[in-house]
């Protein structure tokens, strides 16, 4: 944008100058005030502004002024005052010195699509392609604030969808190129049937192009490909779809990859569509999906599935497995089980040998943290469930940190952020709380000597979510099943440990094996 100071509030909320990241304050309120200024780019009422983000008896004015204070230490800088303020008003001059992506997008947007520059649409559709407005601002206890954001978020997915439809036109003649923005836009409108036909089209175009001798990218695309956007467009496309259970609630799930199908049992904390892109998941997707197809869903309550449901207990759990399986249309597969989804994945196979081929179970638990009985653990994991309830929905993520150090203690910064940022946007405090209390109720232990499924058991020798003893006895108890250990600490597998290279190996030749 060549402007000293970028604000961007297209996905996550940053903050650049000259090019370089500018620290945000801690509390979620002051960038969310930030963000609607830079928005909106016109005067607004401090009394307007208090009743969007402060309640009375906080103090709103001292609050505002605080959070004014902290955001003229960002923006106001070497004589430049773009964030002004009197008694009444206060306002964020954007334009020279100060550009928001969303006025260069809602600009390119009203435009001629024809007359604009190819490059500069592939290059928006491309960032675009996988954001959302504002996707970790969030704010539900600030219903007015909330409401402009869910509203612009809104317009957001309709000039999104301009975007990555102009792409996909303007590069028909080049279907390679034209697939990832297609498949993009069909995430974004799963039940476009013509949508799908035009996917479908678009990749067996870019196939025979690719099959055709001497085929090479054309040399416009050779020069504006990155290593990230050539990994993109490796990785293979996601469809998502919607089944309704016979108790009326909708669950998400996707289907990646071609070859014998493994559906994958739903685990705590997901979301299709940001698991796709996340440094924590999208290894796990990817390496799954090399040689198969892999069929995972939101469970009950999270992601991109209903989140008020009244029922979250086991067998509702099996159902909804049941529902994916059935919408899926897969007769026989291989069922995948992580964490809590493991015991899910033995409730099945147990009911359904018929249709699971292989069982491969990782980090899971015969009985959960309230039924192994041990006092300790039961008034750990009891504190636990309430720091859920209460500290999940506040802006300082110092509670969700505490789970991120335990499910990945290996992680990244990155990694950790990511993960910290996944527990708010993918369930609610209060769900996520119901879920934790039910999954320490589970005990499949009566029906492991009944699984009759060839059966993989990885466990991570140090997991310290699910204890490494649990995954001996799934092992011990379940007939002829195969045991690996992996070297790690983490609950989930990261991408630069050898162990993750060990688990995708192992299963690979599990599923040739018996195949």
């Amino acid at each position: 944008m060549g402007a000293p100071l970028e604000i961007d509030v297209l996905g996550s909320f940053t903050v650049t100058r000259d090019g370089e990241a500018v620290p945000l304050p801690p509390s979620r309120k002051t960038r969310a005030l930030l963000a609607y200024l830079a928005v909106v780019g016109r005067p607004q009422s401090r009394e307007h502004l208090c009743e969007m983000f402060w309640d009375i008896p906080d103090d709103p004015r001292g609050s505002l002024r605080w959070s004014l204070f902290k955001l003229r230490q960002i923006v106001n800088r070497d004589g430049h005052e773009p964030l002004r303020a009197d008694r009444n008003v206060l306002e964020l001059r954007t334009g020279k010195g100060v550009a928001v992506d969303w006025h260069s997008l809602k600009s390119l947007s009203s435009a001629d699509p024809g007359a604009v520059c190819l490059d500069e649409i592939e290059s928006w559709a491309e960032r675009l392609g996988g954001c959302g407005f504002l996707d970790d601002l969030s704010l539900p206890r600030c219903p007015v604030f909330e409401a402009w954001r869910v509203a612009l978020a809104n317009e957001f997915d309709v000039l999104r969808c301009r975007m990555l439809r102009a792409a996909v036109d303007r590069l028909r003649d080049d279907p390679a190129r034209a697939l990832p923005f297609a498949s993009a836009l069909r995430a974004i409108n799963p039940d476009d049937d013509a949508l799908g036909r035009e996917l479908h089209a678009l990749a067996e175009a870019a196939r025979e192009q690719a099959a055709q001798p001497g085929a090479a990218a054309s040399p416009v695309h050779q020069a504006s490909a990155t290593p990230a956007k050539a990994a993109r467009s490796a990785a293979p496309l996601q469809d998502i779809r919607f089944c309704t259970t016979n108790d009326n609630v909708r669950i998400a799930y996707a289907a990646t990859g071609e070859g014998y199908p493994i559906v994958k049992a739903a685990n705590w904390m997901s979301h299709l569509h940001y698991d796709r892109e996340s440094p924590v998941w999208r290894h796990w997707v990817d390496g799954l999906s090399q040689h198969n197809r892999l069929i995972r869903y939101d469970e009950r309550g999270n992601g991109l599935s209903d989140w008020t449901v009244d029922d979250l207990s086991t067998e509702a759990m099996i159902a909804d497995l049941d529902a994916i399986v059935a919408a899926s249309g897969v007769d026989r597969f291989a069922l995948l089980g992580i964490s809590q989804g493991c015991a899910i994945s033995v409730m099945y196979a147990v009911r359904h040998p018929e249709r699971v081929s292989h069982l491969v179970l990782y980090g899971g638990y015969v009985r959960g943290w309230r039924a192994r009985g041990d006092p300790a653990e039961i008034a750990r994991r009891s504190a636990m469930g309430t720091l859920i309830r209460r500290g999940w929905g506040q802006d300082n993520p110092a509670f969700r940190q505490m789970f991120a150090s335990l499910f990945i203690p290996g992680a990244t910064q990155e990694q950790m952020n990511w993960f910290n940022e996944l527990q708010r946007k993918s369930v609610s405090p209060e769900n996520a709380a119901r879920l934790h209390s039910a999954f320490g109720k589970m005990d499949v232990t009566r029906l492991l000597d009944q699984v009759s499924t060839p059966t993989l058991v990885l466990h991570a020798r140090d997991d310290a979510v699910a204890p490494f003893e649990q995954g001996r006895e799934f092992a011990s108890g379940i007939p002829n099943a195969r045991f690996v250990t992996l070297d790690s600490g983490n609950h989930i597998l990261l991408d630069s440990e050898p162990a993750f290279l060990q688990f995708l190996t192992e299963v690979h030749q599990f599923l040739d094996s018996r195949g």
